[in-house]
């Protein structure tokens, strides 16, 4: 995997999975993160396809098989708080994909702390008390709700 360097903008991927009204999120096990709930998402490895990539963050943090059918939307998000004098200001863009998952769950990995399945309203909640990673998920379970679905071939990926 290549050095992660925050000079310029970088691209995350992530997954917004929902059964029976409620979505899986995982819960961060270290860092400043530590505690914090966010849907499965990663960076983007240099040269990965987008789809692929997706695939593998939802595998690595929750042990489940991803099969991603839709985009949901692609949020840029600025973070002052990575501002620094060698970086600048950290920006990533972040492709959110949904669909259907399978397998058996591993729960957690080094990274994971746990999974769990919260209602929107929950995660609501949760983003209020200060236990959401990045509200920058909330935008997208807004547009999961409002059924907005892109094709997985909005976005090309060439090599």
């Amino acid at each position: 995997m290549a050095e992660r360097v925050f000079t310029q903008v970088y691209v995350a991927v992530g997954a917004l999975i929902e059964k029976e009204g409620k979505f899986l999120l995982v819960q961060e096990a270290r860092g400043e993160s530590a505690g914090k709930w966010n849907h499965p998402a990663g960076w983007l490895d240099v040269g990965e396809d987008p789809v692929k990539g997706a695939i593998r963050e939802v595998k690595e943090e929750t042990g489940y098989d991803f099969n991603p059918e839709h985009i949901i939307g692609i949020y840029s998000r600025v973070k002052p708080e990575a501002r620094n004098a060698e970086c600048g200001l950290g920006h990533n863009f972040k492709v959110i994909y949904t669909g259907t998952i399978s397998g058996e769950g591993s729960g957690h990995s080094s990274e994971i702390a746990a999974t769990g399945w919260f209602t929107s309203a929950e995660i609501e909640d949760m983003n209020r008390r200060g236990k959401i990673r990045h509200p920058d998920m909330l935008p997208s379970i807004k547009d999961y709700m409002a059924r907005k679905r892109y094709p997985l071939d909005v976005v090309n990926h060439f090599s």
